[in-house]
Formats: C-alpha cells, structure tokens, sequence
C-alpha cells in the first residue's frame, strides 16, 4: 500500500496546492468585467468585506478540513499500525465533508449562469480541487482496506 500511497498522496497534495491558488472559476458580468478568483482569493475577500462568518466557514469546510485530511492521510500511510488504526477513524469522519467545498463552487457557478446577470466558465483551479478530493478518497480507502487489526 505504501508504494501506491506515495504518488497519490504527492498527487492529492500538488492537486490541493494548485486548486486552492488558481483561479476557480471566471465570471464576466455585463460584458464588461471579468473576475478570476481562487479560494484563496474568495476567503479572504468576504473577510475583507465584512462576510467574516461566511469567509470562516468557507475557509473551514474548503481550506481547512482538506488540508487536515492531507495531513492525516500522510500520518495513516506511513505511521505505525496503532497510530493508522486511531487515524481511520478521524479519516471516515472527514470523508463525509469531502465534497461539499466542490458543490458549493457548483452552486455559484449555477447561480451565476442561471441569473442573467453574469456568465461563469470553469477554470483549472476547480479541476485541480476536484481531483484532490477524488484523489484523498481513493487514498482513503486504500488505507481504511489495508487497516492492521489491532
């Protein structure tokens, strides 16, 4: 499990790096402005503006519980057998939020189009966040499937 954990995790956390920095998304409002915001960038705008309680909880669910799940998964691959069996635990906990940072970008992204007001365009970041999740997940279950008894 180890010699497939290794390139996926690598990939997961390259994948999270650059899904978190690059633009998400790509919104032209009335033909005439044009934004490309990363998460990063969205987190610390609603900060900027005001919206702190929503910036929290969006940097929380987006930012924080991946980079956790990252770090946790790094621990199960290559810690002990008592510390991967107190981790899995921790790690099914977190697989049940693994998506909704994705949805929620889905959602703005609807909005946007369905509004009239503006247009909204996919932009690599997305991607690249996208497949961080797909990626912790399968690493997720590899791990919870190679478990050591206790």
């Amino acid at each position: 499990m180890k010699h497939l954990a290794a390139p996926l995790l690598f990939a997961a956390t390259f994948c999270y790096a650059l899904g978190i920095t690059l633009p998400l998304i790509e919104v032209d409002r009335l033909w005439v402005f044009s934004e490309q915001p990363s998460l990063i960038a969205i987190v610390s705008s609603l900060w900027s503006s005001g919206d702190r309680a929503l910036s929290a909880l969006i940097a929380l669910f987006s930012l924080g519980l991946p980079a956790l799940k990252l770090v946790l998964l790094h621990s199960a691959a290559y810690g002990q057998n008592h510390v991967t069996n107190r981790l899995t635990g921790w790690l099914h906990a977190l697989a049940r939020w693994s998506m909704l940072d994705v949805v929620l970008v889905a959602i703005v992204i609807f909005a946007a189009k369905t509004s009239g007001l503006a247009t909204a365009i996919t932009q690599p970041g997305l991607w690249f966040f996208a497949a961080s999740v797909v990626l912790t997940a399968a690493i997720s279950a590899l791990v919870e499937r190679n478990k050591p008894a206790d």
